[in-house]
């Protein structure tokens, strides 16, 4: 017998943050999250998307065991400004049992129900910051800091449970060694002048804060034709802020701006924290500090986190100003491999972006929805 228990104290939001451990502990690919920072994700002090979103957690048991767990998520900014009636779920993760993923999912159907909301998508998080997508393809490749990892059958439970494919995402590498300067190096002088536009460098990531705005202006605008599309609230910019910033080495920062000093571009990339992760297994002390630091001085693969170029500066060549940038940063530091994504595979623009820079896709990944069927 399956039997489901909302979180409600501290101890079971513990258990439920911790339950991927469990599931993924023989797995060579997975990526633990540091449990420290799950737990804030879900706290109504600490996490400011609770002013526009409500999450409640749901853990199923059998034989008194944990063997599942959800996010019953409502965007009620995406509901009542997009009038996009999606109940939405994420932190999807379930042992090989279709009836312990159809207990979890019929509870967010329930609830979406409700709400008198149309459709359920999932797994996905509270914005398009969040973790995306089950893995259907590469599931012996290393995940990141920014994805959730499965095993091959959640897909198979939910193409059983009469669940269709929402949107597909792609992730890619690209051997640094293969990425040619001449694509970009020549035309981002030309496109400089003709523009009047300028590079900006970081050594210290306090002097990034002074941009943060902007740059998450310019990520709206230039994020705001996708499907994912959620906009971010000014007290959802400082909870990111304070929570990625110091993650940042200021280095992987290149910002573009205008001849008056606006931000009009930037490209964010993250030394890649996965196998730091790993040795931390979801703790920061003693030792999980420690490896975070080494990672972000000495990693030699990083990942593209986030691209964005104001609309009216799209197709103008400004990308190649930041990968000249990028491309002299990383041949000082030795990086071998970039790894991006992942990327909505409707998304023609991003596409483009790295036509020339011999991308190899080594992951699939996609959301799951369901009609809500009205009582």
């Amino acid at each position: 017998m399956i039997i489901l228990k909302e979180v409600h104290k501290k101890k079971d939001l513990k258990a439920f943050v911790k339950f991927p451990f469990k599931l993924n502990k023989n797995s060579k690919y997975w990526v633990p999250p540091i449990i420290s920072e799950e737990i804030k994700t879900f706290s109504k002090k600490e996490n400011p998307v609770f002013n526009d979103a409500e999450a409640r957690l749901f853990l199923a048991y059998k034989n008194e065991e944990i063997v599942g767990r959800i996010a019953a998520i409502i965007n009620w900014l995406e509901v009542k400004e997009q009038t996009l009636k999606k109940m939405r779920f994420g932190w999807f993760d379930v042992i090989d049992d279709v009836n312990v993923s159809k207990v979890l999912l019929d509870k967010v159907i329930e609830i979406g129900k409700e709400n008198n909301l149309e459709f359920i998508e999932g797994p996905v998080g509270f914005s398009n910051l969040d973790k995306v997508g089950i893995v259907t393809e590469g599931f012996d490749q290393i995940g990141s800091m920014i994805t959730w990892h499965n095993l091959p059958y959640y897909a198979t439970h939910f193409k059983k449970l009469g669940y269709d494919i929402a949107k597909t995402y792609s992730e890619n590498i690209m051997q640094f060694k293969n990425i040619k300067p001449e694509f970009f190096s020549r035309i981002q002088e030309l496109i400089k002048k003709r523009y009047q536009l300028r590079a900006l460098n970081f050594t210290k990531n306090k002097d990034i804060l002074p941009y943060t705005d902007e740059m998450f202006d310019v990520f709206s605008k230039s994020h705001a034709v996708l499907s994912t599309f959620v906009e971010i609230n000014d007290e959802q910019r400082e909870y990111f802020k304070k929570k990625f910033i110091g993650f940042l080495n200021p280095e992987y920062v290149k910002f573009v701006l205008d001849k008056d000093g606006k931000l009009i571009a930037f490209g964010i990339v993250t030394p890649s924290y996965a196998k730091a992760l790993q040795k931390m297994n979801g703790k920061l002390f003693p030792f999980g500090v420690k490896h975070l630091l080494h990672a972000k001085k000495h990693a030699k693969t990083v990942t593209f986190y986030l691209i964005g170029v104001l609309p009216e500066y799209q197709n103008k060549g400004v990308t190649a100003i930041i990968f000249d940038e990028f491309h002299k940063t990383f041949t000082e530091k030795g990086i071998e491999l970039c790894v991006r994504g992942p990327e909505l595979d409707d998304n023609v623009a991003i596409q483009q972006i790295w036509k020339n820079f011999k991308p190899v896709t080594n992951k699939r990944r996609c959301t799951f929805r369901k009609d809500i069927e009205k009582v």
